[in-house]
Order: C-alpha cells, then structure tokens, then sequence
C-alpha cells in the first residue's frame, strides 16, 4: 500500500478491469481478456488534484469511469470517505454520484444537441429532486455567469458555441450538484493553447472558492505539471511511480517517466535536453509482458525484469516507484 497521512477522500486499492474480446477464445476455450487496469492503488487526499498521466490506452479513462461506476471492476475495492462504494446499488449509488461527477474530454459530444444548455445544467438539478425547475433554473444562471457566459445564452443550443464556451457550460454542468470530487477527463486536449490556459485557471479559481477535489487525466505533462499537487503514472494499466508534482518532475526514478518527461518540450528555443527514446511499440494488452511489463522497451532493463513483476515500494516521503533499479527490490 502507498503510504498516507491521513484518510483520502478516495482510496483505491487492487483495482482491475478486464474486458472480453468478442470473437476470440484461448486454447482452453475461454474468452480472451483485454487486462485494461491491472491492480491499481491509489488515493486522492480532499482538496488536492491528483495528475494521472500516461500513453493513450494506458487505463486512465478506464480508472476514471470505475471511480464514477460508469463500469464496475473486475476485482478490487473503491472507498469513498471510507465507504465501499465498488458495491453500491439504487438509491445509495444515485446519492454517490451525486458527490462525484465528471468533465468530459469532447464538450461538443458530452451535451444533448437537442437540449439548450441551460436546461443542461439545471437538468441533474432537478433529477436529483435538490430544486424546483424555478430554483434550477437560478442556479445555473448563477453557474453560467461564474463562467463568464451573460444570462441571454441559457436558452442557445451547443452548437452555437465556441468549445472553449462549450467545456465552460461542461464544467458549468459538473458543478451544479455541489460534488466533492470531479473526474477531468482530458478537459483541455480538444482546445487551443490559449483556451486551455483559461480553463486551467478557471478550474482552479473552482477548486479555491467551492473545495473541489480534481483527478486530472491527461497525457500533457505542461498542463499536468501547473495544475497537479502529485502526479501517478501509468503504464499498461498499472501504476510505475507516484510522487508530489516537483519531486516528480525533479527527480524520476522510473526509466518509463523519464521518457515521458524528456519528450516535454523546453520552453525556450535554445534550450537543448536530451531525449530518451523508447524501443518498440506498445506492447497488446492481450498478451502482455511477463515480469515488468515495460521491460521489452526500457533502455536500463536487467535479466530479473523478465521474470520478476516489481513491488510498488517508498523510495523517498510520499513518493512510490516500482522499479527493480531502485533500492529496496
């Protein structure tokens, strides 16, 4: 187990999810198994924003979803303030997701084309039966103009904004319940630059003034990096390092986030560092690596990577790596 002070506001433990591959069967004649998330731990202390970072079809969605039990786990516990929630049913599962949501990676896609985007916001409002459709309507008002966005725009229709316009009405959404926690689902990837350092800022300006908690999914280690206070790295559905932000940064002990952060662009053009580059592709999640499942690709592999699967150990105060190069293994 990660070592923590005090208790999170969500604790993961052993999580994993396997998906069945339709048409194709092992030897034995049981299904083929995609293993998206392989045994994750993790926890989010209240107030903080956790950065989970990782290549695309690492597992993060699929931890995000599982968290929001959008999907449920193959194995493993999710606790919520100390309660399992990975067996919540009716009622207690409606008031649960009422305490988590979610900001979605494509604004257009996530809002009913067919519904203007104030009934959106005041929609969850009233599902939840917290407010009339009188009092619903007030408070996305309310929501709206905290976004920056006038009155006039409740009755307009998504198309009718920019997507900058579009992840504030999202993040609008997300907010209208008063949740604890919100899972950022890639929140900025379909913007412009610009735009995305706006809704960064904003979705801080939101965590100061309503005490949200953020797991921040994204593989943009600059956006990661400004917004997280630690940061947990995946790879094939298991997490290889977790640290706070600038320890991180600072101080990789992992070969696989070393390759990530050098391939992060230098902010000024004369700069020079050197990259680490990666052997090989992506390996299936059909049919992954024995022992250390980076092993095929990682530059300072040894013989026991092979055949061992490293122990996620505490190198250092609030920071975790599982690596066989690091002391401890």
């Amino acid at each position: 187990m990660i070592h923590k002070h005090t208790e999170p506001m969500l604790s993961i433990q052993g999580l994993k999810k396997d998906f069945p591959v339709r048409g194709r069967r092992r030897s034995r004649g049981s299904k083929a198994m995609i293993k998206a998330v392989n045994g994750v731990d993790l926890f989010i202390n209240e107030g903080e924003t956790l950065g989970l970072v990782g290549e695309s079809g690492c597992g993060k969605t699929t931890v995000g979803r599982l968290i929001l039990r959008l999907i449920e786990p193959t194995k493993g516990a999710l606790f919520f303030r100390g309660q399992d929630i990975s067996s919540l049913l009716g009622s207690e599962l409606f008031t649960y997701r009422q305490q988590v949501q979610i900001i979605f990676q494509d604004p257009f896609s996530s809002l009913n084309p067919r519904m203007c985007i104030g009934n959106a916001i005041s929609e969850p409002l009233i599902s939840h039966r917290l407010m009339g459709k009188e009092k619903a309507r007030e408070r996305a008002i309310e929501l709206l103009s905290f976004m920056g966005l006038p009155e006039q725009y409740y009755y307009r229709y998504p198309h009718e904004f920019s997507g900058g316009q579009r992840q504030r009405i999202g993040i609008a959404r997300a907010l209208a319940l008063q949740p604890k926690l919100i899972v950022a689902d890639e929140p900025v990837s379909a913007l412009d630059v610009s735009i995305q350092a706006q809704v960064i800022n904003l979705m801080e300006e939101i965590r100061e003034k309503f005490g949200i908690t953020y797991l921040f999914i994204s593989h943009d280690l600059g956006v990661v990096r400004h917004i997280s206070d630690r940061v947990a790295v995946m790879y094939l559905g298991k997490i290889v390092e977790s640290a706070e932000t600038e320890e991180l940064f600072e101080k990789p002990m992992h070969p696989y986030t070393e390759a990530l952060l050098s391939a992060v662009p230098v902010s000024h053009p004369r700069l020079r560092k050197e990259r680490l580059l990666l052997k090989g592709d992506v390996p299936s999640l059909l049919n992954p690596p024995s022992g250390c499942t980076f092993h095929p690709r990682c530059p300072k592999r040894i013989d026991r990577c092979e055949r061992e699967i490293p122990r996620i150990e505490e190198v250092s105060p609030h920071h975790v790596v599982a690596c066989h190069l690091t002391k401890g293994q």
